[in-house]
């Protein structure tokens, strides 16, 4: 892989935002909320909120937001729904310029555009929730959670189907993404194993283990998140087409 005679590394326009930007900001802000709620809430002496069910002791990500921090579970949940769907569509378009390591096949960008669809559809889930909160609008909230939780799973999985595709016509020449095609094949399997399990948990009425399900599942969402940083900082100093020249493992033709 080297510089061609029309598009050298040295004539690469210097860049102000690049795209890994997106998770970081996204990652920053989630996590952000998440500890601002829980802090919050065990700083005021772990209260018993309107929304919280009988017998429950430990509260929901959403009990917390539908108090007096909405505002802020709000504008956390708008950020991070806006820097997820800005990283996937981003890792889309610098496989098309060859920035990063190319799609092959239309299998695999259609893998992709089913990632982005999943995730503007799960984070269109993750604002609405925030909006209509738990103890003013139970059901609907509980309609967009499920949205949510939905959206980014499909998101997750058409991600690293694409990944395994394209992973395979690189293994050779690229570690990195290995490294992040497992790691976003062990978020999908662990975040849909708790999506079921807070799924039974919230039917059961077992409120408290559901919480701790709940906060875990927020926790770990920004880790995938993060993920994503990963694969779009080569990015940052590369250039149009730069990729589109690396030796494939295999020929492309095997992959469709």
């Amino acid at each position: 892989m080297r510089p061609t005679s029309e598009t050298p590394a040295s004539n690469s326009p210097r860049r102000y935002i690049s795209w890994y930007w997106f998770p970081t900001i996204g990652s920053v802000v989630w996590i952000g909320t998440l500890l601002g709620l829980l802090i919050t809430w065990t700083a005021d002496g772990s209260p018993i909120y309107e929304s919280m069910s009988s017998g429950q002791t430990i509260a929901y990500i959403s009990d917390i937001g539908a108090d007096y921090l909405k505002p802020l579970f709000i504008t956390g949940s708008s950020i991070t729904s806006v820097c997820f769907v800005l990283s996937l569509f981003g890792a889309r378009w610098l496989r098309h310029r060859g920035r990063i390591l190319p799609n092959t096949s239309m299998t695999q960008r259609v893998f992709s555009v089913i990632s982005i669809i999943g995730a503007v559809v799960g984070s269109v889930g993750l604002i609405l929730l925030a909006i209509f909160d738990t103890r003013r609008h139970t059901t609907l909230h509980r309609t967009f959670l499920a949205v949510f939780c939905g959206g980014v799973l499909v998101s997750a999985l058409g991600t690293v189907l694409e990944y395994w595709r394209l992973e395979r016509n690189h293994h050779k020449t690229s570690r990195a993404l290995t490294i992040s095609m497992w790691t976003k094949l062990v978020f999908f399997v662990v975040e849909f194993a708790l999506a079921i399990a807070f799924g039974i948990l919230l039917r059961n009425k077992q409120n408290n283990a559901g919480a701790i399900v709940e906060w875990v599942l927020g926790i770990l969402f920004t880790g995938y998140l993060l993920s994503f940083n990963f694969d779009l900082l080569p990015a940052a100093r590369s250039y149009t087409g730069q990729f589109k020249d690396v030796e494939l493992t295999r020929p492309v033709s095997s992959y469709y």
